[in-house]
This record gives structure tokens, C-alpha cells and sequence, in this order.
């Protein structure tokens, strides 16, 4: 047997209807918000997410699926979402064709990192994007939105945390504070740490090594850095949040795994899932549509591991749907009439299965029962004889005749099944 590769996984039937309540409740929310939905490729050139997601992350570093196609172009299958839909912003000039660019996607990402529970090498996000909107009002919209959604999803004990890294001009301030701050203590970090205080010293913050974590505690924050312009932002933005009645923490730990972040980032965070408790999160990303070679732009959004989401949604909150009747045919004689019966089943829409491989009576009534089916419609000759078919509630175990013509009307009135 050829098993499946190491990091993916099948959503199998079972499943994959807890997959489509999620996928349907984030378009749901999506769309009472204001925002359409784009679809962009798998593959993109690399060039994109080293300049987008930026060359000292470790989704660049150490993560992406790149290689030589060819046509000896350097493509990578996408890591995470928002350079894509940046380049599809600026190449198609969404700013013109939309009233407001405000956008969500849903699809599947690929990062080569060690599997665990709810993470994947291949894995789906709902990703939301915001452009041309640098108003502090939008930031507290977009969290108040990705709390709605997972309410929406029904599921609780989630908490919003928020943080602002600044902008270029006070970050270099923040940066040279925490390598003061670091001093020959750099030294005795990770290995990774120890190469982000070279490149990108903020990062140092998403350090999951327990060693480490003393040694961070005791580091600066950056709203101590903001400027004043940055400063006003992020109180703006707990204004704003306020007013929602949108409950949030501030966690100067929040800078987030990407180079483009500006000012806002913020998580939506669950204790149950573990190590890795995020649902969601996200952040600003002003200079970034400029970087890719588009308009000066601002730019906010937020991504949402479907896995995550899946993960935490209640047992309860969804049940596979199951056949509101299955079609029984008793003789080789009738066997053509059943599928008949089936599709004027079908065709006013009420979930219909039937046997093809001409099993006993009794075979079909245990597939009926196992596959769960409300009812049981048989079809015999003495009953087609009449103009009837036989109708079993399969949850009482009542069975009675009833017309051909009356078949329909009476399982349309009743309640189908889940």
C-alpha cells in the first residue's frame, strides 16, 4: 500500500461535514461584513514570499516547498496567503474594480515543519484582507469580526489579545532597547534567537524554547517605543474595541511570525488547544502592497487555521447528514421502477440512496439502517400492482402502504433527517 506523505492528511466522511459547517459559517460572516471572496494559485514565483513574507522569517528561512520548474523559474507552493492576494490587488487593480477591497480566501497552504496536533505540512487557512484603510475603526472591525466568527463556529473560552510592534520609524528605537536589554545574555539563547538578534530582533519574542523563555520574560515591550503617531493608533483602537464591548488583553509578547507586521497584531487565543492555541491572527501590513511593486496602501488582515478551527468546534455542533429515505426493490421485475421512485425522490430534493448490486430484502433493510435512512420506501410487485409502495419509519419500526401519488407529499411533510 503507497500511504499517504508524511504531514498531510484525508478529511474522510465523517469529517469532512465538521470542514463544510466551518467553510460555511466563515463565508457567512465573511459576507455579512462586507467582504468577497478571491481565488488565487497554489503556486506563485519564491520571489513573491521573499519579498512578502520576508527573507529573516522561518517560513522563508527554513519552511517552503520551493524548487525549479521547467521552464528553470524558481516557483514555491504557498506558505501562507496575503503576498498572493497582494499581487492579485495590484496586477488586476482591484482598488478601481471593487467599491471597497475587502477580501477572503479559503484554500490550502504548505510549510515543511514537524507535524502535530492540528498543524499540518499541507493545511487550510481562511485568510481576510483589508486595503486602502489605515483608520485605527478598521483594525478594531476586523478583530470584532474574527471573535464574531468564532462564536458564530460555537465555540468558547477563546480570548483576544493585542499588540502593537510600531512602525519603521520607532522600531529601530525598540529594536536597539531589546539588544541592550539582550546583552550577554543573547548568547545563552537558542540557536534560532540567536540568529534573529542579527536579522530581525522582535522575533526573538516568538521563542517557544522553555530554556529561553526567563531571558525573554525580562525584555522591554514595544508599546513603551511607540511614536506618537503609533502611539495614538493603538489608542485608538482599544477605543474602538471598547465601544464594541470586545473584551482583549494586551500581551507585549504578540509581534507575530512575518516581517511585513506594522503597529496592530493581535491573536485570538484558546487555553484548550494546548502549545499551539491559536485560532486565528493577524495584524497590519501598511508598507507591504508598495513592497510588491503596487500604490502606497495600507493593509490589514488575518489568517485562520481551519485545522485549529475544526479542532475546537464542539462534538456536537455538527452531525453527518444522513438519507431522508432509501429505495428497496423486492424482485428483479420492479428493479427499474425503484429507480425511478429514487429520482422523483431526488428531484424534489430530499436525500435519497438505493441498492444496485440486487442484494436480498433483508441485506438492503440493514444498509438502510446503516446508513441511517428516516425511511425505507419498497417497491414490490403486489404493491406497484395497486399503485402503492411500502413506506417503513425506520425510528419506529411502523410500516404501511401508501400511495405512489401520496409518497412524495407525506415525506416532504415530515421532518427530514440531519
Amino acid at each position: 500500500m503507497i500511504s499517504g506523505v508524511r504531514g498531510t492528511r484525508d478529511i474522510v466522511p465523517g469529517q469532512v461535514e465538521r470542514w463544510q459547517y466551518v467553510e460555511m459559517t466563515a463565508r457567512r460572516v465573511c459576507e455579512l461584513y462586507g467582504y468577497t471572496e478571491i481565488r488565487t494559485p497554489i503556486i506563485e514565483r519564491e520571489e513573491l514570499f521573499t519579498k512578502g513574507t520576508g527573507q529573516t522569517t522561518d517560513i522563508v528561512q527554513k519552511e517552503m516547498y520551493s524548487f525549479t520548474d521547467r521552464g528553470d523559474e524558481r516557483v514555491t507552493l504557498r506558505p501562507e496567503a496575503t503576498p498572493g492576494v497582494v499581487r492579485a490587488f495590484v496586477e488586476h487593480a482591484l482598488e478601481q474594480a471593487l467599491a471597497q477591497p475587502k477580501l477572503y480566501s479559503l484554500g490550502p497552504m504548505f510549510r515543511y515543519e514537524r507535524p502535530q496536533k492540528g498543524r499540518y505540512r499541507q493545511f487550510h487557512q481562511l485568510n481576510v484582507e483589508v486595503f486602502g484603510v489605515a483608520d485605527p475603526s478598521i483594525d478594531a472591525e476586523l478583530m470584532e469580526m474574527a471573535a464574531s466568527l468564532i462564536h458564530a463556529l460555537g465555540i468558547t473560552g477563546s480570548e483576544l489579545v493585542i499588540n502593537s510592534v510600531g512602525c519603521p520609524k520607532c522600531r529601530p528605537k525598540f529594536s536597539a532597547a531589546l539588544m541592550k536589554a539582550l546583552g550577554d545574555d543573547v548568547e545563552r539563547l537558542c540557536g534560532d534567537c540567536q540568529r534573529r538578534a542579527k536579522t530581525n530582533p522582535l522575533r526573538i519574542f516568538d521563542c517557544k524554547i522553555t530554556a529561553d523563555q526567563t531571558i525573554i520574560d525580562a525584555l522591554p515591550h514595544s508599546v513603551d517605543y511607540l511614536c506618537v503617531d503609533c502611539g495614538k493608533h493603538f489608542e485608538e483602537v482599544q477605543g474602538h474595541l471598547n465601544r464594541y464591548g470586545q473584551a482583549f488583553a494586551i500581551s507585549h509578547r504578540l509581534v507575530r511570525g512575518l516581517d511585513y507586521y506594522t503597529r496592530t497584531t493581535f491573536e485570538l487565543v484558546q487555553a484548550s488547544l494546548g502549545a499551539q492555541n491559536a485560532l486565528l491572527g493577524g495584524g497590519r501590513y501598511d508598507g507591504l502592497v508598495k513592497q510588491l511593486g503596487g500604490p502606497d496602501r495600507a493593509g490589514i488582515g488575518f489568517a485562520a487555521g481551519l485545522e485549529r478551527l475544526v479542532l475546537a468546534l464542539p462534538e456536537n455542533r455538527v452531525m453527518a447528514p444522513v438519507p431522508d429515505a432509501f429505495v428497496a426493490s423486492f424482485g428483479e421485475d420492479v428493479r427499474e421502477e425503484a429507480f425511478i421512485v429514487a429520482k422523483t425522490l431526488r428531484d424534489a430534493g430530499l436525500r435519497t440512496l438505493i441498492d444496485y448490486d440486487r442484494r436480498s430484502a433483508k441485506s438492503q433493510m440493514k444498509r438502510a439502517d446503516r446508513a441511517g435512512a428516516r425511511y425505507v420506501v419498497i417497491v414490490g410487485g403486489d404493491e406497484l400492482a395497486r399503485g402503492e409502495v411500502t413506506l417503513k419509519d425506520m425510528t419506529t419500526g411502523e410500516q404501511r402502504a401508501v400511495a405512489r401519488e401520496s409518497l412524495l407529499e407525506l415525506l416532504k411533510t415530515t421532518e427530514p433527517g440531519q
